[in-house]
């Protein structure tokens, strides 16, 4: 008489039927990561996992602002002389070649100083 499923279970022992271990995730207290602030707790200790947040997050505490150059401001003035830049902050890099009032969010030391030194007026908005 031919026995049905001969080949049921072949292979790895532990695998098939009920010898000890099975391929559940009761047989390993849980999948992933369960368990460890509960009984795997030595387990994640020794592998230096941390749980829940660390640190510090800033959350929409800063405003991002463009930035423009000083040797830039000679291509937006106005025929009065005039550069108004909302949102933008001013950086010191280049020349100023003439006499502006410039007016913007912020301004680097060396742009306010560069600009007050080509006889411009400097105005925070």
């Amino acid at each position: 008489m031919v026995k049905e499923h001969t080949k049921k279970g072949r292979g790895h022992r532990t695998y098939h039927g009920k010898h000890k271990n099975q391929r559940g995730g009761g047989s390993r207290g849980g999948r992933g990561n369960a368990g460890n602030c509960k009984h795997h707790w030595v387990r994640s200790i020794m592998r230096g996992d941390q749980m829940g947040s660390h640190g510090f997050t800033i959350h929409g505490c800063r405003e991002e602002l463009d930035t423009v150059n000083v040797g830039m401001l000679d291509q937006m003035v106005s025929p009065e002389g005039k550069v108004e830049l909302n949102g933008v902050k001013v950086l010191g890099r280049g020349r100023v070649t003439r006499r502006l009032a410039v007016s913007a969010s912020a301004f680097s030391g060396s742009a306010k100083s560069k600009i007050e030194a080509a006889g411009g007026e400097v105005v925070v908005l």
